[in-house]
């Protein structure tokens, strides 16, 4: 077997926009389920997250917030910038509802598995919303191990988690791999010493991935 080939022995897949459709597609949903309008409910993110360096994201995910003071300042800024009253209780549950899994990439991860891949699940999680996707993709039996942001006190794109990441997958930096559909958390994974697949769809990723792991070609 070539070094190339043998180089990869874990894969880290990311959850929401990977194991989901694309966030801003489920975003979309959410904001026609609710009435609200998506710019507005992006430039809420926004705003509310800007206190905490800008990443929409960063104040539920590490958490700097908790999910009922978030959905209070979002319904807040919300109001102020349209004028909407918008309740956002149990942001989580409303937030899931209807949100699909990626069964192409799912079944990959399997196969991978399957093989003897390490695979783990590397994402950046709020804390309320850890039943939620245990409810979309049962974990056991498929990743060998859950890096979670609001577990581990960091984030992508940084480097602490993806030396933990490595650390609990047994193996180098180097023979790591991070399937993500943010640019910037595939530039933070190889600064890191990884390789990295920006996730555009599951046979694109998995075309990339095949030579790295040694999986065979899938039959047609």
């Amino acid at each position: 077997m070539s070094a190339v080939r043998s180089a990869v022995r874990a894969v880290w897949s990311d959850f929401g926009g990977v194991l989901t459709p694309p966030v801003g597609r489920d975003l979309e949903d959410f904001c026609a389920r609710e009435n609200i309008p998506a710019p507005a409910f992006r430039e809420a993110m926004a705003e509310v997250a800007r206190p905490f360096g800008g990443d929409i994201m960063a104040p539920l995910d590490t958490p700097l917030l908790s999910e009922e003071e978030w959905a209070a300042r979002m319904a807040a800024e919300l109001k102020r910038g349209t004028g909407l009253d918008v309740d956002l209780s149990g942001f989580g549950d409303r937030w899931f509802e209807g949100r699909r899994t990626n069964h192409a990439w799912l079944g990959f991860l399997r196969e991978a598995h399957d093989a003897g891949v390490f695979v783990g699940l590397l994402s950046n999680m709020p804390p309320a919303w850890d039943h939620q996707w245990r409810r979309m993709i049962r974990p056991d039996g498929l990743f060998d191990e859950l890096i979670l942001s609001f577990q581990v006190g960091a984030r992508k794109p940084e480097r602490k988690i993806f030396e933990l990441a490595a650390e609990a997958a047994g193996v180098p930096a180097h023979e790591c791999v991070l399937v993500d559909d943010i640019a910037a958390n595939c530039a933070g994974a190889e600064a890191a010493g990884w390789r990295s697949v920006h996730f555009t769809g599951a046979e694109e990723a998995a075309a990339l991935l095949r030579p790295l792991l040694a999986l065979p070609s899938p039959r047609v």
